[in-house]
């Protein structure tokens, strides 16, 4: 292949995937090998670049605390350096991984052995780092020695932990001073738990099917939890829960939990504009001295030219006021001085992170939407600041109501910095008509209608153990502002080519009563940072000309879903415990890293009249 068209190595990670898919406590899968990513103390922070948002920083500390000093990118390769030969020092830039799980299964002679136990060797190749893999030395079945795989089962808790699966206490029916060795042969050809079995060739102890480590037998068969956090290298002291058996790469193993803010300007002036949008350099300045030798040196090198036509004085006032600002604003809701910016759709206020355009609603939806704003421009921060298994944060509302015993930590230590990336692209802010809605709200049908979700929210919380009382119902505006950007958004990627991962939703919804209410509104915008949805493509479906045309083709695709009447006709209230109504993936429902409440909240019969639902329609 050419290098010049050679961007990615083979086991390489985009940075989008350390925050949502690989990140910290995550199992990832390389070429041969299957690889924990390791905690913040085994990371160089050396190649990172550190991310300023002020306002993201702040919401980072308050989550872990006022030590945290950065929001940093993960190690990044020089452009330059991008076909670098692998012996070269700049190859070896990346995250720490180390092997895992633990155990690894010959498929020849079908031995089970953990990789301390020294039957498996490890070969490297120097100038093919991706051909890393073990191989079984002295396999008697084997001219070569073959390469040995991942086994494809592990343990989990509700807790957060991980670890390898018990396999001499499971094959043992308990604690046994038997060492094996152990053999997992398949006996069937389903590739089921139930044809995979595990057998003991010390004592000859009769072999076991997986299938007893999962569902109700496991509850019974497998042993208690004991605590451990791989990628932390250490044990909490106890842990109550039992363990639960896992398929390697499940994608319930690991949930991210991130904060995103839009880089808006918080100040007022040109100067203070500046100051925020390079406060990553200008934090660095902690006198009017040091000031100027840091300016000196950054614009000898080309950089920070705007700042020549102000006085020095006048910058470190700026500067002093941005530290004093930054320690006294209460930055705990990110969404509402996002609302407020975007609402106001004050063109004066664009800074060359985010440029408003106000366009007109199109005609036929002036009564449903106050004003459509298009987003030429924008930037969005993500940090990850700790991660879940098993239990979703999509089910909560917020990162405080997530109980903390479900959390888990980044590093070993209270972290000094956290992971983070940007994303530059654009969006289409749509801000509904308060008082039109409002109206709506009213309605006994509509009343009625948000009483049932509350009450199968609270059987839902229930049925996973949580408290009712600590989680936030979203509400009836919530449901109608969340499907219709579902609804656009499919529209957006089925009409006019936009992949349906690329765009993200964020939805702004307050009661008049709120605290910062009133809100409603959605934001839809570029999610991946690649070239689709950064030429300008969004933003000219917004235009009053064309952006009628697919609002009406989203609606009219949500009347008729092709799952009807079984998806027009789902109530959450009945049979398994459920948050959406007339929702599915044949209509509503969009990819993860698009949606943020994972797909809840869902009904299309808000939207329009269904087969089975005329009189909860927002949109006559």
């Amino acid at each position: 292949m050419n290098k010049t068209n050679y961007r990615y190595r083979v086991g390489e990670l985009r940075p989008s995937q350390i925050l949502f898919s690989f990140g910290v406590g995550a199992v990832a899968d390389l070429p041969n090998l299957s690889v924990m990513i390791m905690g913040l103390e085994d990371w160089d922070k050396s190649r990172s670049i550190e991310l300023a948002e002020e306002r993201l920083l702040t919401a980072v500390r308050r989550e872990l605390g006022p030590q945290v000093k950065q929001l940093l990118s993960p190690p990044i390769r020089p452009e330059e350096s991008s076909s670098v030969s692998s012996s070269d020092e700049l190859s070896r830039i990346g995250i720490p991984v180390a092997p895992f799980p633990g155990w690894m299964v010959c498929p020849r002679c079908h031995l089970l052995a953990p990789l301390k136990a020294g039957f498996f060797q490890l070969k490297t190749n120097h100038y093919r780092p991706d051909e890393t893999h073990y191989v079984h030395q002295n396999c008697q079945k084997a001219k070569k020695p073959p390469r040995v795989i991942p086994v494809r089962f592990l343990t989990a808790c509700d807790r957060g932990h991980l670890d390898d699966f018990p396999w001499l206490y499971f094959v043992h029916h308990g604690n046994s001073d038997c060492p094996g060795p152990l053999r997992l042969e398949e006996r069937g050809i389903s590739g089921t738990a139930a044809d995979i079995v595990v057998s003991c060739s010390g004592c000859n102890a009769a072999a076991r099917p997986l299938s007893d480590a999962f569902g109700e037998r496991g509850k019974q068969n497998m042993p208690q939890c004991r605590g451990r956090h791989p990628h932390l290298r250490n044990f909490d002291e106890e842990c109550e829960e039992q363990m639960k058996g896992l398929l390697l790469g499940a994608s319930n193993s690991w949930f991210s939990m991130t904060l995103s803010a839009l880089s808006i300007p918080t100040g007022s002036g040109q100067l203070a504009q500046l100051v925020e949008q390079n406060w990553a350099a200008l934090s660095k300045a902690n006198s009017q001295d040091t000031l100027q030798v840091l300016l000196s040196a950054l614009q000898s090198m080309g950089q920070l030219q705007d700042f020549a036509q102000y006085p020095l004085e006048e910058i470190w006032k700026t500067i002093q006021q941005q530290q004093s600002g930054n320690d006294k604003t209460d930055f705990k809701d990110l969404k509402t001085p996002e609302w407020q910016f975007l609402s106001a759709a004050d063109t004066r206020q664009n800074t060359t992170e985010i440029q408003l355009r106000p366009v007109d609603p199109p005609p036929p939806y002036q009564k449903y939407f106050k004003q459509v704003v298009l987003v030429e421009r924008l930037r969005e921060v993500r940090a990850l600041v700790g991660f879940t298994r098993l239990q979703s944060p999509g089910d909560f509302a917020d990162l405080e109501e997530i109980p903390e015993k479900y959390r888990v930590k980044l590093s070993r230590n209270i972290p000094e910095w956290v992971p983070a990336t940007e994303v530059k692209g654009e969006g289409i802010f749509i801000e509904f008509n308060e008082e039109y809605l409002h109206k709506w709200e009213q309605k006994n049908p509509i009343k009625k209608h948000e009483t049932f979700t509350l009450n199968a929210y609270k059987d839902w919380l229930n049925s996973r153990s949580i408290d009712p009382d600590k989680a936030h119902f979203p509400g009836i505006r919530y449901l109608l502002i969340h499907s219709f950007a579902h609804a656009l958004m499919r529209q957006l990627a089925i009409e006019c080519g936009y992949n349906a991962a690329s765009l993200r939703e964020r939805i702004y919804s307050q009661l008049p009563e709120d605290e910062n209410g009133p809100q409603a509104g959605v934001l839809i915008y570029t999610a991946s940072p690649d070239s689709e949805g950064t030429l300008g493509g969004l933003v000219n479906l917004g235009e009053s000309t064309t952006f009628g045309y697919h609002v009406a083709q989203a609606l009219e695709q949500m009347r008729l879903c092709a799952s009807d009447p079984l998806c027009a006709e789902h109530n959450p209230t009945q049979g398994n415990p459920s948050l959406h109504w007339a929702a599915c993936h044949a209509c509503l429902f969009s990819p993860e890293t698009s949606c943020e409440r994972g797909n809840k909240f869902l009904d299309r019969s808000l939207l329009v009249s269904t087969i089975q639902e005329k009189q909860l329609a927002f949109f006559e």
